[in-house]
C-alpha cells in the first residue's frame, strides 16, 4: 500500500493542531483556578531569546496550513499573528483546521515531485514537495507543538504525553 502526501499530512496535523486546542483548554483552566493572569502564560517563554507560548502556536498554525496550501497547489491563507489570549489562540487553530480539512485530497496527487520555493528571512529555499514535508514541514509543526507544550508543562500546567498525543 503506498501512502499519498495528503495522508502524510492533513490528518496528523488537524489531529496535532486540535490536541493543542485541548491543552490551551486546560490551561485556561488552570490559570483560572490558579488566579494566573493568562496573559503571562501566552507570552512565556522557556528561555529568554525563544518565541512566546503565542508564537509557538502561530507558526505550528502557519507551518500546517502553508504546507497543506503549497502542496495541494494553492494559495496558503495568510492569518495576522495578533493572537493575544488563549481563545485568539484557540481560533486560529479551528481557521487552520477547518482551512486543511477543506482541502481536496486530488490536488495533492504528484506533490511530492512538485519544486516548493518558501521565503525564509531573506533567502529562499526550493524543495521537492517530499522534501518540503518530511525534511522541512513535519519537524518545524512538531517543534513547535512540543515547544508550546513544554511552555505551559514547565509553568506548572499538569499535562503529560497522552495530551500531546491525544486519543491515542
Amino acid at each position: 500500500m503506498t501512502i499519498t502526501m495528503y495522508q502524510a499530512s492533513i490528518p496528523g496535523f488537524v489531529r496535532m493542531l486540535g490536541n493543542l486546542s485541548a491543552i490551551l483548554d486546560k490551561a485556561a483552566a488552570w490559570a483560572e483556578a490558579k488566579k494566573i493572569d493568562p496573559a503571562v502564560l501566552v507570552g512565556a517563554r522557556l528561555a529568554p531569546d525563544m518565541i512566546p507560548l503565542r508564537g509557538q502556536i502561530q507558526i505550528a498554525s502557519d507551518m500546517a496550513k502553508g504546507a497543506g496550501a503549497r502542496l495541494a497547489g494553492v494559495e496558503p491563507p495568510r492569518y495576522e499573528d495578533t493572537e493575544q489570549t488563549f481563545e485568539e489562540l484557540k481560533a486560529r487553530l479551528a481557521k487552520t483546521i477547518d482551512f486543511l480539512n477543506g482541502l481536496d485530497a486530488a490536488g495533492f496527487e504528484g506533490s511530492e515531485d512538485r519544486s516548493i520555493t518558501i521565503k525564509a528571512g531573506p533567502r529562499e529555499l526550493t524543495f521537492s514537495g517530499r522534501d518540503y514535508l518530511f525534511g522541512f514541514v513535519m519537524p518545524n509543526v512538531y517543534f513547535h507543538l512540543t515547544t508550546a507544550y513544554a511552555i505551559l508543562r514547565h509553568n506548572g500546567l499538569a499535562i503529560g504525553k497522552m495530551d500531546f498525543l491525544g486519543g491515542v
